[in-house]
């Protein structure tokens, strides 16, 4: 079928269940995935109506589900075979363990080769998923991990995960951890009291004397604070986890909540790191509502999901390192008015993607969800279909 052909599939879903043995010293899930010795996950399989594939693309997020985005859909109704994968962790991050999205993954993809039967898999990773992927693939390509930051065992190197044979990088940034440096609040100087701050820290307040656009000094303090702020909660876990050790009682992991982390200078200058978006906006709306509200990053985690996913110390799933570590093809795309990845980590994942197959594309004026964008949108599904195609990785 042509890329370009406005006969579109109808799209048939199935609702796909995996479950695999898994001992672990603790529940940190609610519910009935991760507990009874054994990991849950569930999936929504959409093929086209009558069209076969033998290649599945695999949409993974590490918390979110993905199978009411305009990105997979439309690439069933061209043809495409898609599986929108959920982690044990769907919708709730607070206790996620990077390490063990890894183990999710591994299963997925392989179900889809030794289950579903498809010859080839393509790992899609929009937003989060992107280092996810990243992340997965160096892994299966060069397993390493027998233990999570906070030093509890998870065997990743003996997992036997299955390299995919192509990677996508749509819309997405480098970490979760990257991500939270760069937008935790500097200005918060009490951890239990967020009313606490410094004002000459604070973006959002009118009085702080530093406006866009921000001068280069400003920016330099601003993120030396930054990572302040990032190490002080650092310290606190690492801490809190060795006393909880050293007591040697039922009592073995924390929550706590972290405030205002949603503060990332780039959202009120729009010269800093320059692209296509909207100034003084982002894909969850006001970034100064956001910076209080319950769903800004990181905001609720416990001690050891905090150094898996948002420490940028000590998270592994590092885009740009495991870039170096991947040798399947590799597609990047960026999107000019994305409004959630920041504007330069698509170019720096691509120039230390160690593939020797590697393309860089960018969709101009796609936003981060090509929302009320039926144009770009067709762009990406075409450029993702083209490219695959020409790698017979792809019936079209």
């Amino acid at each position: 079928m042509s890329t370009n052909s406005k006969v579109l599939a109808e799209v048939e879903y199935s609702w796909l269940h995996i479950q695999y043995r898994e001992t672990s010293a603790f529940v940190e899930t609610y519910g009935f995935s991760g507990n009874q010795g054994a990991v849950n996950l569930e999936g929504i399989l959409m093929t086209p109506k009558g069209r076969k594939s033998s290649t599945l693309m695999i949409f993974m997020h590490p918390t979110s589900t993905l199978q009411l985005l305009p990105v997979p859909r439309a690439a069933v109704q061209h043809g495409a075979h898609v599986l929108c994968a959920a982690s044990r962790y769907a919708k709730n991050d607070a206790a996620l363990i990077m390490e063990k999205v890894l183990l999710d993954l591994g299963a997925y993809v392989r179900h889809a080769k030794e289950v579903l039967g498809y010859e080839k898999v393509v790992i899609v990773g929009w937003s989060g998923g992107g280092s996810l992927a990243l992340f997965y693939q160096s892994q299966a390509e060069n397993p390493t991990i027998t233990d999570t930051p906070a030093g509890d065992p998870v065997d990743v190197k003996g997992a036997g995960l299955i390299p995919a044979d192509a990677l996508i990088f749509q819309a997405a940034h480098i970490s979760r951890a990257q991500l939270l440096v760069d937008s935790i609040d500097p200005s918060v100087t009490d951890e239990l009291d967020p009313d606490t701050r410094n004002r000459e820290l604070d973006i959002y307040d009118p009085a702080n004397p530093n406006q866009p656009p921000y001068s280069d000094e400003f920016i330099a303090t601003y993120r030396a604070a930054q990572r302040a702020r990032i190490d002080r909660i650092r310290n606190r876990v690492v801490e809190t986890l060795y006393m909880l050790k050293k007591r040697a009682t039922g009592e073995i992991e924390r929550g706590f909540v972290t405030h205002r982390t949603f503060a990332d200078p780039r959202f009120l200058d729009p010269a800093l790191d320059p692209n296509d978006r909207k100034p003084r906006w982002s894909y969850l709306g006001n970034p100064e509502t956001v910076n209080t509200g319950p769903v800004a990053l990181g905001r609720f985690s416990t001690l050891r999901s905090w150094l898996s996913q948002w420490s940028i110390e000590d998270s592994r799933a590092n885009g740009v390192a495991c870039a170096n570590h991947i040798g399947v093809p590799f597609l990047a795309i960026e999107n000019s008015a994305d409004d959630a990845a920041p504007q330069p980590h698509t170019g720096m994942i691509f120039r230390a993607a160690a593939s020797k197959d590697k393309t860089f594309r960018v969709i101009e004026g796609a936003t981060h969800y090509y929302a009320g964008q039926p144009e770009q949108l067709a762009e990406a599904v075409g450029l993702q279909r083209d490219w695959l195609a020409e790698r017979n990785l792809l019936e079209t």
